[in-house]
């Protein structure tokens, strides 16, 4: 049986995406010896629930109000990439195969919607790329958006096949990934 605090450790360890109840005890025991690597990694993690909040403008994150890509005069406002979540944003700059702005749609409402029109009017954009893990839903999802966008004059692409059906970008390694924003296809 494992200490009180520790098996708090443990819990919350076990509560982290791909934290199984073994990895958790194994990581819980380490931090336990490892004063001062716990007191960084506890600080760390403060700050970044303190400081790090999702961009006004397109929803990936960031200690300003403006992420460092839509704050960026160099990046290419003429295309737009729609992503899931923030980490894909990490994963498709690691592979140095794009340079325009990001939007991240981690839920599919009107609100998000709005946003992104609004973004998309503000910087003149001229293609929308939809990065999206490939899926039935990620397909509706694509139809609803083109729908909805109709009316701006947008060229609609998707990132290429290459990427197995339901693996999400995380998963993904960085050539496969630069393929697929390289040789990404047209919707119309």
């Amino acid at each position: 049986m494992l200490d009180e605090k520790l098996n708090e450790v443990v819990k919350n360890l076990q509560s982290l995406p791909s934290i199984g109840k073994k990895s958790a005890i194994r990581l819980a025991y380490f931090l336990s010896k490892e004063h001062s690597l716990s007191l960084k990694l506890a600080h760390s993690i403060e700050e970044l629930v303190r400081f790090v909040k999702p961009c006004v403008r397109c929803g990936n994150l960031s200690q300003n109000e403006l992420c460092e890509f839509c704050a960026s005069e160099n990046r290419d406002k003429n295309l737009l990439c729609l992503v899931e979540s923030a980490k894909d944003v990490v994963l498709i700059e690691e592979s140095s195969s794009f340079k325009g702005l990001y939007f991240v749609l981690d839920e599919l409402n009107e609100e998000k919607i709005l946003k992104l029109r609004d973004m998309i009017s503000a910087n003149d954009t001229k293609e929308l790329i939809f990065a999206l893990t490939h899926s039935t839903l990620s397909d509706a999802s694509y139809f609803f958006i083109e729908e909805r966008l109709r009316d701006l004059n947008l060229s609609f692409s998707k990132i290429a096949q290459g990427i197995p059906s339901g693996v999400s970008l995380e998963n993904v390694d960085l050539i496969s990934l630069h393929k697929a924003i390289s040789f990404r296809t047209k919707l119309d």
